[in-house]
């Protein structure tokens, strides 16, 4: 079965300082959102795209990124919500109405600031997902990380056990749908989705990625993204 992929790219970018929010700004001449929506249009698993964006943004990304640069398999631009959780379970609302809802589909979801996954990757990751209901993309962490409180260092846990989660992650669609349900019952709100079904006990996989699917956030990472893509602004 084709994957459907969610890019919520609701967020403002705050971090990112300026007037334009971080998916629009240009990277090596197209828009950091248009380089993500590439990945998915161009791979033969994937059948369609749900774009979810601020609801003031809605005529502007189908206009300027969906129609201008031609990408046939966002079947819609869906309006986001104050937050990131809230703006996947719109997309997952919207694809249910398409009839997109079947239990084992696929459902990839994907940071709209996050140009540089290897696509390679994802015929694997939709395998895995389809055998265990869910699986995500990470690596192993580089650094030493430490627990802090108040300022002062709490602990150091073991880094071999750890590892910085990106996306896509990737679920079947009853999994992620039951997960998004339970934690609007219980108010919980995650940073990623895949917490949302560890919290239910569910075992989430992971993937081992790439260090350069990096999450463009900061300026500083339009310049790393640059010098990744081999470009310049």
């Amino acid at each position: 079965m084709q994957a459907t992929v969610l890019i919520p790219a609701a967020g403002t970018g705050r971090r990112m300082g300026g007037s334009v929010s971080k998916q629009y700004l240009e990277l090596i001449g197209k828009p950091i959102l248009a380089h993500t929506l590439a990945l998915f249009e161009n791979h033969p698993l994937v059948d369609n795209i749900y774009l979810i964006v601020p609801p003031n943004d809605l005529s502007y990304c189908q206009q300027k990124i969906v129609d201008q640069y031609g990408f046939n398999k966002v079947r819609r631009v869906v309006a986001g919500g104050d937050k990131r959780q809230d703006s996947v379970k719109n997309g997952l609302d919207a694809l249910a109405e398409d009839g997109l809802n079947q239990p084992q589909r696929p459902i990839l979801i994907h940071d709209g600031a996050r140009p540089l996954f290897d696509c390679n990757r994802l015929s694997i990751l939709i395998d895995i997902v389809c055998q265990t209901g869910a699986c995500t993309i990470g690596v192993p962490v580089k650094d030493t990380i430490k627990d802090v409180e108040n300022n002062k260092i709490t602990g150091s846990p073991d880094r071999n056990r750890l590892w910085q989660a990106q996306t896509p992650q990737g679920f079947q669609y009853q999994l992620i749908k039951e997960a998004f349900d339970q934690a609007a019952v219980d108010g919980f709100i995650a940073t990623d989705d895949a917490s949302l079904l560890e919290r239910l006990g569910h075992p989430v996989q992971i993937l081992e990625g790439d260090y350069r699917n990096i999450k463009v956030t900061t300026p500083e990472d339009i310049l790393i993204a640059v010098a990744l893509l081999g470009g310049s602004r």
